[in-house]
């Protein structure tokens, strides 16, 4: 019985050199319909590092659900590469990539996508049945702030709540990668704060590179580092030596 052999993605030292944790190069996503050729990304390049909080800054259309869709595997660059942890994202097949989102990638969404009918606990510990080095369930549950909510179902627990339960799903995945696409968006302002305060320790205590895509201006403050897009290419990439803290947060 021949055995398959595991298709290298990885770069070698020589090749990472300068390159950051998550380190993107040159990419570009073109969408082709017909005769029209449409630049949804063009020459995205910046280096990110781990345990960082990032904000991606820009306005509906600009190309942050794009960019995201690409950060996760979740869609193909049509250009240029895209490296996590030395590992070519860009050159995995389509299994790989099933494999790189389930154990390499988690994410949180403006809208909770909970099953209605799983409690916290069982929401958490069904996202992690098929990851290779997972985190107890309920121990993150309790990190989260959840640890007397875990039996309750979706219906039964407030929009921050809800939240919580799917950072929580997401952080005990252990990814190297924690993607959040308008985290805050259904939430009041005070909920948002407390959210994005989760999320920033979680940068910070667990040493995740943790990625927020949104609107909201007021967000960037709180940064390492703000990425802002406009019609699909970098405008500006600033560091932020000292981030305001989350409670001082205003929007």
């Amino acid at each position: 019985m021949s055995i398959k052999k595991t298709r290298d993605t990885r770069l070698s030292p020589e090749e990472l050199e300068g390159r950051g944790y998550l380190s993107l190069r040159g990419v570009g996503k073109q969408y082709v319909t017909g005769d029209i050729v449409v630049d949804a990304l063009k020459d995205v390049t910046f280096d990110l590092e781990n345990g960082q909080f990032v904000v991606v800054l820009g306005s509906s259309g600009a190309g942050k659900t794009t960019l995201l869709n690409l950060l996760g595997g979740m869609d193909n660059a049509t250009a240029g590469d895209i490296v996590l942890d030395g590992k070519d994202v860009t050159q995995l097949d389509r299994k790989e990539l099933t494999d790189f989102r389930r154990n390499d990638v988690g994410f949180v969404f403006q809208f909770y996508n909970l099953m209605p009918n799983l409690t916290a606990l069982e929401n958490v510990e069904i996202a992690v049945e098929i990851c290779k080095d997972h985190l107890d369930p309920k121990e993150i549950l309790e990190r989260v702030g959840l640890a007397d909510r875990m039996n309750n179902f979706p219906a039964q627990l407030s929009g921050g709540e809800q939240q919580r339960v799917s950072i929580a799903r997401a952080i005990a995945k252990n990814p190297k990668l924690l993607l959040c696409d308008e985290p805050t968006g259904a939430l009041d302002y005070k909920t948002g704060k407390n959210i994005l305060s989760l999320l920033y320790n979680i940068s910070k205590l667990h040493k995740k590179l943790v990625v927020v895509v949104t609107h909201n201006s007021a967000i960037k403050d709180i940064a390492d580092k703000v990425i802002r897009i406009r019609s699909g290419q970098i405008e500006s990439v600033v560091d932020n030596p000292s981030p305001m803290p989350v409670d001082q947060l205003e929007w």
